[in-house]
């Protein structure tokens, strides 16, 4: 990406010193890349010592938070004027790839201004950015007017205790707002996430009767009653009116603004308005000459932020009590989070991107999940900001030089602004 054009002397001293740092930024970069940090198994303690090593070197205070020795947290500290704080997470684990389908390297490789490799924009990209950033305070001798903490945590792409939630349990952060960095920008269009969709998640099972294939007449095959009743959940809720606070009006319509131009407006709206139903597995029988006795599957369920999903999983019980032998097995559930239209964090963020890019911040929903919903459930103002292109959780995963920096730049003007 092409920064907005903007004279040095228009930016604050660490911005102008990170927009002077491509080759830094590149090398910050395909040294995090380099660290395998699949989860599972998730293991975070190598690469944070190599953090950590750097954090010293430019003087800035470090502290390790673990609750598991393979998984550590870092939390490292640059003092400001107030006594207020601002906290930038960002999580050190990636999704597994395989490396068989990758036409780079998937522990980092460099082609022109991208950097390829697992995690390049799903994290690693945007803590480059602010290990870039935490340097730029402390190359310049700029003293922020707030304290600025930054979380390097582990454990987040599957969703564990280990990292941003262990931080919480244990108070080892307690800010006044919190920027979560992960990409919430397409390469042409900008946005900050200040809402996250709610989520069910069943495990679905059905019982039948076994017998020989030649003979199904003598059975009852599970794998077709569990298939009938998937489909009566999915027609019982798809299209469903939700109960939605009016709060929430502005956020949709933004965020049907930001899909439109890759999904249509009316498969946008309906994505934030109406539920939405992905089967996601479905395992059932043991050979193709037996009917199956047993048959499981997992349905997800994703819901506009602050719908309670209890209010939807007693309708899809309603459904599933019509289908004999068929029942939930598991559920998973949260209800989506979202910031108030005069939440501290929001018009800052949105600010400092507008500025740095020259573009519009759209201010939506994020379509998943994220570690900001620990940190509003627990009462910090959080939204989620970064520039990417597109390329998270996908073969050949990468991102720029110019994104990386640009990240920096936003993450280094944001605590000027607050």
């Amino acid at each position: 990406m092409r920064l907005h054009e903007m004279a040095d002397e228009e930016m604050p001293t660490p911005v102008t010193w990170v927009r002077k740092r491509e080759r830094t930024a590149a090398a910050l970069a395909l040294s995090l890349v380099g660290f395998d940090t699949q989860n599972p198994p998730g293991h975070t303690a190598e690469i944070v010592d190599w953090i950590e090593e750097r954090l010293r070197t430019w003087g800035i205070e470090t502290e390790r938070v673990v609750a598991d020795s393979a998984k550590p947290n870092l939390v490292a500290t640059i003092p400001g004027e107030s006594d207020r704080t601002l906290l930038f997470n960002g999580h050190l684990d990636t999704v597994p790839y395989r490396p068989g389908r990758w036409s780079y390297d998937p522990l980092g490789e460099r082609e022109g201004d991208r950097i390829y490799g697992r995690g390049a924009e799903d994290m690693k990209g945007p803590i480059a950015s602010l290990l870039l950033a935490a340097r730029a305070y402390a190359e310049t001798g700029t003293t922020p007017p707030v304290n600025v903490r930054f979380a390097f945590v582990a454990d987040e792409e599957t969703g564990g205790e280990a990292g941003t939630a262990t931080l919480l349990d244990r108070g080892a952060v307690d800010p006044e707002a919190c920027v979560v960095t992960e990409t919430t920008s397409a390469a042409d269009r900008r946005s900050v996430t200040v809402a996250e969709r709610g989520k069910l998640w069943l495990t679905l099972e059905a019982r039948g009767r076994a017998a020989h294939g030649s003979r199904p007449m003598l059975g009852v095959n599970a794998i077709d009653r569990l298939d009938d009743a998937i489909e009566a959940c999915r027609d019982s809720i798809d299209g469903r009116r939700l109960s939605i606070d009016p709060v929430l009006n502005p956020v949709i319509e933004e965020s049907v603004d930001y899909y439109a131009p890759a999904v249509g407006r009316e498969t946008a709206r309906a994505m934030f308005e109406r539920p939405t139903t992905n089967l996601g597995t479905f395992n059932g029988g043991e050979s193709i000459n037996s009917v199956p006795e047993r048959a499981v599957a997992e349905l997800d369920v994703r819901l506009t932020p602050g719908v309670d999903p209890t209010e939807v999983l007693a309708a899809l019980r309603d459904v599933l009590d019509e289908y004999d032998r068929v029942s939930i097995r598991d559920i998973d559930s949260t209800t989506g989070t979202y910031e108030a239209a005069d939440s501290p964090i929001v018009d800052p963020i949105t600010e400092a991107a507008r500025r740095v890019t020259g573009d519009r911040i759209h201010r939506r929903c994020a379509s998943g999940g994220s570690d900001a919903r620990l940190l509003r459930n627990a009462g910090v103002p959080s939204v989620e900001f970064g520039l990417g292109i597109g390329t998270a959780h996908a073969t050949n995963e990468h991102t720029t030089v110019g994104t990386i920096v640009g990240n920096a730049a936003v993450y280094s003007l944001l605590p000027l602004l607050c």
